[in-house]
Order: structure tokens, then C-alpha cells, then sequence
């Protein structure tokens, strides 16, 4: 079949390997770890030891050394080849906080070994149950004690944690009530699992629509040595500001590959589907809304690649990184719906994957950042219109 993603001749050396490596786990696969409501050890290993989830760690510490521009396609062939980049993504755009303001005894003791896939980073405790997007009221409080700090409070919707290493830890060190600015006060935490005993740490995992780990922790007195902290205390809120431009256009990439991946199964099952011994696909009722979420995926892609040139150029592009997250999502649930509308009652069963995949591709809708919060940003930020929270 043509190939029907005309940037698939840039990087087309990365795009093809990792096809290749995801072609070794098919769909067969996907659906046994679906029926027992597992993680994807083995795919995760297999990307994490060729070298692909260090691709954004700098070549001096073992890593790729790529642009977000090449790191984004990693992700979108992927979810293009009907993977699920979900179980791993966060690697890539956690590394942030760490690559800009981790300290040289952090990076030498960390980057090597998460590069060479040693090391599992996938975990970041943000999100409270009380709060949510509203990370200046974060309630986990961690005082420094001589040379520890002792953390208290409760996070939820933190993903991977049971298959990670390593997580960063968001948590309050001045009280809000103390700081001249909200956004103050916010310190971030190296948490090595492989060093604690996990005393004063419970974790409750959260059951949920697509087979995605995630859970609901608890911080009871839990102690974190004082040269875990990541950059100046108090200074948390900025570090993670400067990583969220990349994860948007990383979660971009990852809806741009879903959609190619729908937008692909439903055209081929239309040219074999006989009905009225004629293909489906001969009909405008069949062919036009696969037509219209091609052309709005190849949209959302073109956003997307503006956004990464404008990060790869250290050019301001919050506004483009939150378009093309929020363009990507869209286009790829249009064209998840189509997909399924196509494939009628076969839509619904496991062996084809598509309600699979219109599971996890509707989550992009609200995670990592959902849609209203990136429309109040660009009214509030683009437009000049008022703040409307």
C-alpha cells in the first residue's frame, strides 16, 4: 500500500528502524498484555536498550543527542505502527527538568545509565487529587530535616511508577501562605526506588478506561536525602514550565501517528469490505469523512513540525507547542471515529485493534494538559484576552 505520510523521507532512517523493532511485537502481542491488564516490559526493554528512550540525552552522557524534531518521530512510528508509546513516553520529556537544572554529580550518576536503558525514568508525581492543573496549591510538603526532607501528602494519575526506577517528585518546601508569588515555594526530587525501602510510601493503583498504569500514592513521613533535590529549592514551578513546551510537541507526535495509523486501517478495510457486492469504499458516505481526517492529521502535522523547528531554534513557541498538541488530539479522534465507524460491528472486536486504539487516542484529549486549559491559553496569551481563571 502507498505510503500516505509525505515526511516519511525525513528520518526515514530512524522511522524504518523503529518500525522494524515494533514489527517484532504485532498485534498479537498488544492484545495478550490488553487481556491480562499488563505493562509491555518486553517492548518498553527492547526500545530502551536500542537506544531510543535516551534519544534526547546529550551524546557526552551516552544518549542520541537528538533534536525534539527527530525524538518526535520515535514517538509517532510508534503509535504509527499500532504501539503504544504511552508505556514509556514520559522518559523523554521528564529528562528535562534534569538535563537543564540537575546538578554534574546528578547527571554523571543518572543520564549514563538511563541512556543505556539501565535506568527507567517514566515517573513524575505532579498531579493531587484536590488541585489538579492548578499546581501552585500542590499540598505534599516535604521540610528539609539536616540531610533529608521529609515528605507528606497525597498524589494521584501518576503513571509508571510501578515499572520505573526513578520518578521526580513535585512538592512544596515553603508554605503558599509564606511566598510573594504562588509560583514560589516548589521544589522537584530525584526518588530512587532502588535505594528506599518505600517506608512511608503506599501506592494505590487507579483501574481505568485504557490499560495504562497508573495510581494514587501516599506520602507518610517518607524521607528524601537533600542532595536529591533537582536545582535551587523553591524553584520547582520553572523547571517544569521549561519542559512543557517538548512534552506537548512529543504527545503531538504521538496523536499524529495514531491518526495515520486509523486513517490507514480504515481505507484498506474499505477497498475489501464487500457489501452489495461492491466496496464500501466506493461510497462518498465512506470515503469523504476518511478523506476530511486525512486532511486535518496532515494539518495537526504541520503545526507540530512548526513547533519542534521553533524549540530546535530556542525560539519562543509556547503557543505552537499547545496548538499542535491540541490540533493532534483532535485530528486523531475524528479520525479514531471515523476508523470505527467504518469498520461497523468489527470496530468493536479485540482482533482488529481499532477499539483499542480508540481507547488510548481519546485520552490525549485530556492528558497531559487537556483541551479548554490550552484554549484559555492561547485567549489569554495569543489573543490578549482576559484570564478566565
Amino acid at each position: 500500500m502507498i505510503e500516505i505520510n509525505p515526511h516519511f523521507s525525513e528520518f526515514e532512517d530512524y522511522r524504518r528502524a523503529i518500525r522494524d523493532l515494533c514489527a517484532q511485537f504485532p498485534s498479537k502481542y498488544w492484545q495478550e498484555i490488553e487481556e491480562r491488564a499488563g505493562y509491555p516490559e518486553a517492548f518498553v526493554k527492547a526500545l530502551a536498550e536500542a537506544g531510543w528512550l535516551g534519544a534526547l540525552i546529550p551524546e557526552q552522557y551516552g544518549g542520541g543527542g537528538l533534536t525534539v524534531s527527530a525524538a518526535a518521530v520515535i514517538l509517532e512510528e510508534i503509535n504509527r505502527s499500532g504501539a503504544n508509546s504511552g508505556a514509556c513516553h514520559a522518559q523523554m520529556y521528564i529528562m528535562g527538568a534534569l538535563l537543564r537544572h540537575g546538578s554534574d554529580a546528578q547527571k554523571e550518576k543518572y543520564l549514563p545509565a538511563i541512556a543505556s536503558g539501565q535506568l527507567r525514568l517514566q515517573s513524575f508525581a505532579v498531579t493531587e487529587p484536590t488541585t489538579g492543573t492548578d499546581t501552585t496549591k500542590t499540598k505534599t510538603f516535604a521540610a528539609r530535616k539536616r540531610d533529608r526532607y521529609i515528605v507528606n501528602g497525597q498524589k494521584t494519575w501518576i503513571s509508571r511508577m510501578q515499572h520505573s526506577d526513578l520518578m521526580l517528585l513535585l512538592a512544596r518546601t515553603t508554605p503558599l501562605a509564606e511566598v510573594k508569588k504562588k509560583t514560589e515555594g516548589l521544589s522537584i526530587f530525584i526518588v530512587d526506588f532502588r535505594n528506599s525501602t518505600h517506608k512511608g510510601l503506599t501506592l494505590r493503583p487507579i483501574r481505568n478506561m485504557v490499560n495504562h498504569e497508573t495510581n494514587e500514592v501516599f506520602f507518610d513521613n517518607f524521607e528524601i536525602p537533600a542532595e536529591n533535590l533537582i536545582g535551587d529549592e523553591g524553584a520547582g514551578f520553572r523547571y517544569i514550565l521549561d519542559g512543557m513546551n517538548a512534552e506537548r510537541i512529543l504527545i503531538a507526535a504521538e496523536c499524529i501517528g495514531d491518526g495515520y495509523w486509523f486513517i490507514d486501517k480504515a481505507r484498506a478495510y474499505a477497498n475489501e469490505r464487500i457489501v452489495f457486492d461492491r466496496p464500501i469504499g466506493k461510497n462518498q458516505g465512506i470515503q469523504f469523512p476518511i478523506a476530511q481526517a486525512y486532511a486535518r492529521v496532515r494539518a495537526a502535522d504541520l503545526m507540530r513540525y512548526e513547533a519542534a523547528r521553533l524549540f530546535d531554534n530556542h525560539q519562543p513557541c509556547g503557543a505552537e507547542a499547545n496548538m499542535a498538541k491540541m490540533l493532534a488530539a483532535e485530528a486523531s479522534w475524528e479520525a479514531a471515529n471515523v476508523c470505527l465507524q467504518t469498520h461497523g460491528g468489527f470496530g468493536f472486536a479485540v482482533e482488529f485493534d481499532v477499539e483499542r486504539k480508540f481507547r488510548e487516542t481519546r485520552l490525549y484529549q485530556v492528558a497531559p494538559i487537556s483541551t479548554n486549559l490550552i484554549l484559555s491559553y492561547i485567549a489569554e496569551h495569543v489573543l490578549g484576552m482576559p484570564r478566565s481563571f
